[in-house]
C-alpha cells in the first residue's frame, strides 16, 4: 500500500460549534490522529463497520445501537477509556450526524471532542448514493472493508 498525504484543505483549522469543541474535515482528523494528539473513534454501528468498511486503527464505539437505534449504554464508559488525558476525540460516523450528538455528549463527559466533517460515506448524491460527495474514503484516507 503506497503512502500519500492527502493535501491540506482550506479549513485546514477547527471550525467553532455548538456544545463541542468544533468541527474538523476529515483530513485534518487524520492529520491529529497520525500526530498522535488526537483518537478516531467510530460511532457507526458494528452492521455498518462490517458492510460499509472502516477505518484500521480507529476506536469502534457505536452511538446508537441496532435495533431501535437507542443510545448505546457503554458510549460514556468506553469514549472515556479511548481517550487518555490531554488528547482530543476525533469522532465518525456515516455522514457527519451522529457523531454530532456523541461530540457533545463527550464534551459533557469533560473531553475536548470534535466531529468529523461529512462522515465516512459523506453526503448522498441526487441518486441516493453515497461515497460520492465528500466524506473520509473520497478523500482518499485509509479504509477497508470486511
Amino acid at each position: 500500500m503506497q503512502h500519500h498525504n492527502p493535501t491540506p484543505s482550506p479549513a485546514a483549522e477547527a471550525r467553532p460549534a455548538d456544545g463541542y469543541a468544533g468541527d474538523v474535515t476529515p483530513q485534518l482528523a487524520w492529520q491529529w490522529w497520525q500526530q498522535g494528539d488526537a483518537v478516531l473513534v467510530d460511532v457507526r454501528t458494528d452492521a455498518e463497520r462490517d458492510w460499509v468498511g472502516f477505518v484500521p486503527g480507529a476506536v469502534p464505539l457505536a452511538w446508537k445501537q441496532w435495533p431501535g437505534m437507542a443510545v448505546n449504554p457503554a458510549f460514556d464508559e468506553g469514549i472515556k477509556a479511548a481517550v487518555p488525558a490531554g488528547k482530543k476525540a476525533v469522532l465518525l460516523c456515516r455522514s457527519g450526524v451522529r457523531s454530532i450528538a456523541a461530540a457533545r455528549r463527550a464534551t459533557e463527559l469533560g473531553l475536548e471532542a470534535y466531529n468529523i466533517l461529512e462522515g465516512f460515506e459523506g453526503d448522498a448524491d441526487d441518486q441516493g448514493h453515497r461515497g460520492l460527495k465528500g466524506g473520509w474514503r473520497f478523500h482518499g484516507l485509509p479504509w477497508r472493508q470486511g
